[in-house]
């Protein structure tokens, strides 16, 4: 299934992809590799390290880049730096950002506590490019407000602990319905592995791309 959006997308590990531009988008740049492009624009969702990354965004940051964050995470943050909260978007260039849910309902650190709390406002996005649309889901399980989400690829989280399984991810690409679904949050030596991402396209009936670095 040709979708224009993919074949310019690079996963750069657990939830870190680049998408080629112009313009060049980052989400939740993280340990990067050496000899990538500047970026145009870069997405945080939320605060943890594995997430938001000041330094490796300063290494892909110039003067024009403008960073788009979740509020927990922007304080961390130097630049152009603008902050949305879910259900707020923004228009930069062509380049149209929805911030989106991203919470925890069933993974927890403590009894009733969980990772991603609803009231701290994390962030997914739906970004839309050359009438295309990414939904990139950040850490979140599956939430009721993913049934609302429209787009074309689907950059869902499937390791488990703190995120979806690759069970309940299949779930939530049920109830979305990309053109394609791509597994995520895994491989980094936080939590879950190249496994989560085999069984997740087994579970899902939809078409599934799973990158390789």
């Amino acid at each position: 299934m040709e979708v224009k959006l993919l074949t310019k997308m690079r996963w750069l590990g657990h939830d870190s992809f680049l998408l080629e531009g112009p313009p060049t988008i980052y989400f939740d740049p993280w340990r990067l590799p050496t000899g990538l492009p500047p970026a145009d624009i870069v997405l945080v969702s939320h605060e943890h390290f594995d997430h938001c990354s000041p330094d490796d965004i300063a290494r892909i940051s110039g003067p024009g880049t403008v960073i788009v964050a979740a509020q927990t995470a922007a304080s961390r943050l130097k630049g152009d730096v603008r902050v949305l909260h879910p259900g707020e978007q923004v228009t930069i260039g062509q380049v149209t950002i929805k911030a989106v849910p991203a919470y925890n309902v069933n993974k927890f650190r403590s009894p009733g506590v969980p990772f991603h709390p609803r009231e701290a406002q994390h962030n997914g996005y739906v970004v839309t490019v050359e009438g295309e649309r990414v939904y990139f889901a950040g850490d979140t399980d599956h939430i009721p407000e993913m049934a609302e989400i429209e787009c074309d690829v689907a950059l869902l989280p499937v390791s488990g602990t703190y995120v979806m399984t690759a069970e309940e991810a299949a779930q939530a690409a049920k109830a979305i319905r990309p053109r394609v679904a791509v597994p995520m949050h895994y491989g980094a030596g936080v939590v879950g592995s190249a496994n989560d991402a085999q069984r997740f396209a087994e579970l899902y009936d939809g078409q599934v791309f799973i990158f390789q670095k």
